[in-house]
């Protein structure tokens, strides 16, 4: 569904965004994209998206370059390529009902003219992601924030895309609700073959959605295969340093974790 061959990317104050980056999201895979912040995750997608333009390598969608697209061939990408943004509180518009906020992709595309049906359609996509037709009338602010991700995530599903870009989804949410919002994309992948380009800092959260990990330090791809290699016979000392930066309730494991963290930052010249 997705290539990304060889992408680099220079912003116009001469830094190198990215470097040489190649990634591919087969149908109905779900791939991770990890790193820590600065690391080029959010350049990555505005490539992906066709929202920044590369400045040297190939991004193509379905076999089509998406520097070369036309306007019929644009529309379509924007339709089939949707993205969840990371932090549901600023994503949605205060000002709309949730029945806006949701079928307004379909007035968008003119996919659903009839108010009806249109209506219709944004009461099943809200029962899939666990919301019914009592909410339509509702405003985000009466949501909590994994009932609003579960809105950015109808909202993005209602046209029916093929690839779901989600920009690290549950990082601004509580731990049990990131389970949560992670089991629904694990259903809605399976039930609507998805494909996922899914983004996050933190490892443990993409090893339960990803087969494969993509590890992207400082614009470059240091690290990529199966996730249970990945997790359990890391290769690169920045992977290392990712594992052992994620909780444990153990205090011996955890003290373990800290002088992992401690010899990789010496190795990169340093301090914890």
């Amino acid at each position: 569904m997705l290539e990304i061959t060889g992408v680099s990317k220079r912003f116009p104050n001469g830094a190198l965004g990215l470097d040489g980056v190649s990634l591919s999201v087969g149908a109905g895979q779900a791939v991770g994209l990890v790193g820590e912040s600065g690391s080029g995750k959010s350049t990555l997608i505005r490539c992906a998206l066709g929202l920044s333009r590369v400045s040297a390598g190939r991004i193509a969608y379905d076999g089509m370059d998406l520097a070369t697209l036309d306007r019929v061939e644009r529309m379509r990408f924007r339709r089939e390529v949707q993205l969840v943004f990371q932090d549901p509180f600023s994503s949605l518009n205060p000002r709309m009902t949730l029945e806006e906020l949701v079928g307004e992709g379909l007035e968008v595309h003119r996919l659903e003219p009839d108010p009806v049906r249109r209506r219709d359609r944004v009461v099943a996509m809200l029962e899939q992601v666990g919301l019914g037709a009592s909410d339509l009338k509702r405003y985000p602010r009466s949501f909590s924030g994994g009932q609003r991700q579960r809105i950015a995530i109808a909202r993005a599903l209602i046209i029916g895309p093929k690839l779901l870009v989600c920009d690290e989804p549950v990082a601004a949410l509580d731990v049990s609700v990131q389970a949560q919002v992670i089991n629904l994309l694990q259903d809605l992948q399976r039930d609507l073959g998805l494909s996922i380009l899914f983004i996050a800092h933190d490892l443990a959260v993409v090893r339960h959605l990803c087969r494969t990990i993509h590890v992207l330090c400082r614009g470059r791809i240091v690290e990529a295969g199966p996730a249970d290699r990945v997790f359990d016979q890391p290769q690169h000392d920045y992977t290392r340093g990712l594992l052992a930066a994620i909780p444990v309730a153990d205090p011996v494991a955890a003290r373990a974790a800290r002088a992992v963290r401690r010899q990789v930052r010496a190795a990169a010249g340093g301090t914890e």
